[in-house]
């Protein structure tokens, strides 16, 4: 007998589930504290190592290993924005080349995902964020030695793969700790590090460069990757869990309490919805001695070396995504944001040093904006975004769909044109430098914006999924930052810095209003996805790998 699910068939439906208990009447587990009527979505299981069940300071210790591997791994890959033109005139490399070698390490940062995904989702994280760290740390004392434009391709293109984890991974770290109602506000961590590193590397480049030369940025780098290592080695936990059930409530029609179901009824129709619990015929996994801190030390995790192996499919289904509307859309919401950040970073030497005669220390200064616009994004769309969707599914009977955070994305519509119009047409006029400076902030605050929405509207719509819809995402959105590192140069050379950044304007613009065609359309895609979802989170649950 299949689980029934709710009427109108909401709880179908792939993001769309059922967060607020308004009647209080779900034999569900909630949140506690002042959010009683929250339903914990995922349901947790009994298990004390079940990363859902751990402790606030264990979720925090494992919140701040992910922060830090963002933090070193972020601060090599953005270093050198500030100081691209010491580097040409003292290696001979043009800014075309610089440019070109940064594309093909974004492109790399994406496609590496493809490898790095799999084995972290098959294998356990913590191996795969430690030799990340390390392989930047090497690739990082490399860089200072290349002489030709092959040698730095080479230098970026490894950077690029063997940084690949910091893309697509730690949104996944974030999801194996937190819940539903929580997740925006950490994924904006996440994504305040990410940025934020990108921001803060160019600020201290610039003083190294005029101090110690360089190449001792790229030093500091790996210095900085060392002891991120020693510090992931010693407190980073693996947060991989045996999961067979995706683990919400689902209700059956006419009623407010969950159904249940055995485990042959949830692989054979429950798995159509995201929204089913975990059965009480299906007995939690017996009580186990918590972890000690010596085998929370181990490289990797018995667990997760006996699970059958599925590398294969984990290689092959994020390219299959690339057929699910809602996936791709998030991918390419993510890229088109991230667009302008390259811009950013690869106009910002040429033009506060070209047009403003800001010595390397000053442009690195300058990005003292774009951390303060990364803060105020983080706040807008995790903090703040976590309570605007709550408040939209308390209006909505309870239902949250997935949707809601796009609302979010106004503020963009106005901001990320403006903000490009005034760093482009007011370098081109010669506009006071505060003005190009705020407007870095700014383009910086949209950046965030796109991240964490487009991130979080992916995990939402699939979450059980989501360890692989990610590295879909991330796939299209670092093509599309390749394409425009590629093209950055020519093409402001070209139309120049008016023209150029007068039409990346309106299509900075047009790209931000797709938005809301998906809050038109994106559940009825969702709806259509409902088939191929099914089979592909069977495939998941078989192995234990439901997120």
């Amino acid at each position: 007998m299949a689980v029934p699910l709710h009427h109108e068939g909401r709880q179908s439906i792939p993001g769309t589930v059922h967060l607020v208990d308004l009647e209080g009447t779900m034999r569900a587990q909630h949140a506690s504290g002042g959010q009683k009527d929250i339903v914990l979505v995922p349901a947790p299981s009994s298990d004390p190592d079940d990363p859902l069940n751990w402790s606030p300071r264990r979720k925090a210790l494992s919140i701040t290993c992910m922060c830090v591997y963002t933090l070193m791994v972020g601060i090599a890959s953005a270093a050198i924005y500030s100081i691209l033109v010491p580097i040409s005139e003292d290696t001979g490399l043009t800014l075309g080349d610089l440019n070109s070698g940064t594309g093909y390490m974004f492109l790399f940062f994406g496609w590496g995902c493809l490898v790095w995904q799999p084995l972290a989702l098959q294998y356990g994280k913590r191996p795969v964020y430690l030799f990340s760290i390390l392989a930047t740390m090497a690739i990082q004392l490399w860089a200072p030695y290349t002489k030709s434009n092959g040698q730095w391709i080479a230098n970026k293109i490894l950077q690029g793969f063997f940084g690949a984890p910091i893309e697509s991974l730690c949104e996944i770290s974030v999801t194996d700790i937190y819940f539903t109602h929580e997740r925006g506000t950490y994924i904006a961590v996440y994504g305040l590090l990410l940025a934020g590193s990108n921001f803060l590397a160019p600020v201290f480049a610039g003083f190294i460069n005029d101090g110690q030369g360089w190449r001792w940025v790229l030093y500091w780098c790996a210095i900085f990757c060392g002891i991120g290592f020693v510090f992931l080695f010693f407190f980073m936990e693996e947060t991989n869990y045996s999961r067979h059930t995706i683990g919400t409530p689902s209700l059956t029609p006419g009623t407010s309490t969950p159904t249940t179901a055995s485990p042959q009824d949830v692989e054979k129709a429950a798995l159509e919805s995201d929204t089913i619990l975990e059965s009480g015929v299906n007995p939690s996994p017996p009580i186990k001695p918590r972890k000690t801190y010596l085998d929370k030390l181990k490289l990797f995790q018995v667990v997760d070396l006996n699970k059958p192996n599925e590398l294969k499919g984990m290689i092959l289904r994020p390219l299959i995504f690339l057929s699910f509307p809602v996936i791709f859309y998030a991918g390419f919401s993510y890229g088109s944001n991230l667009v302008w950040f390259n811009v950013l970073n690869a106009t910002s030497s040429l033009i506060l040093s070209g047009t403003y005669n800001f010595s390397a220390s000053m442009v690195g200064l300058s990005y003292i904006s774009p951390l303060v616009g990364v803060a105020i994004g983080s706040f807008y769309t995790g903090v703040l975004g976590d309570k605007f969707v709550l408040l939209k599914a308390r209006r909505n009977s309870g239902i949250l769909e997935s949707e809601h955070r796009l609302w979010l994305f106004t503020p963009s519509l106005l901001l990320i044109p403006g903000g490009l119009i005034l760093w482009g047409v007011g370098a081109a006029h010669h506009a006071h430098w505060f003005g190009c400076v705020f407007a870095m902030g700014v383009v910086a605050l949209t950046n965030i914006i796109g991240l964490q929405l487009s991130v979080s509207y992916c995990i939402d719509s699939y979450r059980a999924l989501s360890g692989e819809a990610m590295v879909t995402v991330i796939i299209v959105r670092n093509t599309m930052s390749f394409a425009i590192g590629y093209g950055i140069t020519p093409w402001v050379d070209g139309m120049g810095l008016q023209n150029a950044f007068i039409l990346a304007a309106f299509v900075g613009l047009a790209q931000c209003a797709t938005a809301w065609l998906m809050v038109r359309w994106g559940k009825e895609f969702r709806r259509r996805s409902v088939g191929k979802y099914t089979k592909y989170v069977e495939e998941m649950a078989r192995s234990g790998m439901i997120h």
